[in-house]
């Protein structure tokens, strides 16, 4: 697969880190970009559009989570992957992450080979969802609009953190099918991807919070299904 179509960009306040991490992308083919902050990224992503973005949590002013949040609400960039890069390593980071949106969360100090590997991963799933047909599911009244990451309930537009819609697109795509906790980590963060247990529970809470149905169902010691 050529990569040198694709688009990175690294922020970071650590000019060491973006240096770094720029040498070793660059070598892999990426065309790569970089900002020092949170605000910049923000300004660079828009213009560049690019097909990924590497974040650091600790910033200062303006914090990698609350980066995140912005750029997830640029529709241009809906498709964009987010990877966050970060020295804590704990459960409620990596959750705080992906309820921000990113898709993977890569700890320091970075082993170059390790985050290409991530990278190259996602940009794959990019690469075949480019390729996917888009498709509207409908059960009775409920409708999930995947072209417009859109959640209609009898005519009430919901909108869900990309995450928490993919999550939800995956269990309606197959009704009163029962996915396993393992089936929906690889298909929703992929196999690369290192997340808490409680990841999955807590996106399960905040979906049917927001979309106000008993659609979910909850396995005990399988998975979930979307029951009709």
């Amino acid at each position: 697969m050529d990569y040198s179509k694709f688009k990175i960009l690294l922020v970071d306040d650590e000019a060491d880190v973006l240096e770094f991490l720029s040498y070793n992308l660059k070598k892999e083919g990426f065309v790569v970009s970089t900002a020092s902050n949170g605000r910049d990224a923000i300004t660079k992503a828009i213009v560049e559009l690019p097909h990924l973005i590497v974040l650091d949590v600790m910033m200062p002013e303006m914090d990698g989570i609350e980066t995140c949040g912005e750029l997830k609400l640029i529709p241009a960039l809906k498709n964009t992957f987010i990877v966050f890069l970060t020295a804590r390593g704990e459960d409620y980071s990596q959750i705080s992450g992906f309820d921000a949106g990113a898709d993977d969360y890569v700890t320091k100090p970075i082993k170059p080979k390790l985050l290409i590997s991530r990278l190259k991963a996602l940009l794959r799933r990019f690469h075949e969802k480019e390729t996917e047909k888009i498709e509207t599911l409908q059960v009775k009244d409920f409708i999930i609009d995947s072209e417009r990451y859109l959640v209609i309930n009898k005519g009430e537009e919901i909108i869900l953190p990309k995450k928490e819609f993919e999550l939800l697109r995956l269990l309606a795509s197959k009704p009163n099918k029962v996915f396993t906790r393992e089936e929906i980590f690889s298909k929703i963060w992929g196999d690369n991807v290192i997340v808490g247990d409680r990841t999955i529970d807590v996106h399960i809470r905040k979906i049917r919070e927001k979309i106000g149905l008993e659609v979910i169902r909850t396995v005990k010691g399988v998975g979930y299904k979307f029951e009709v």
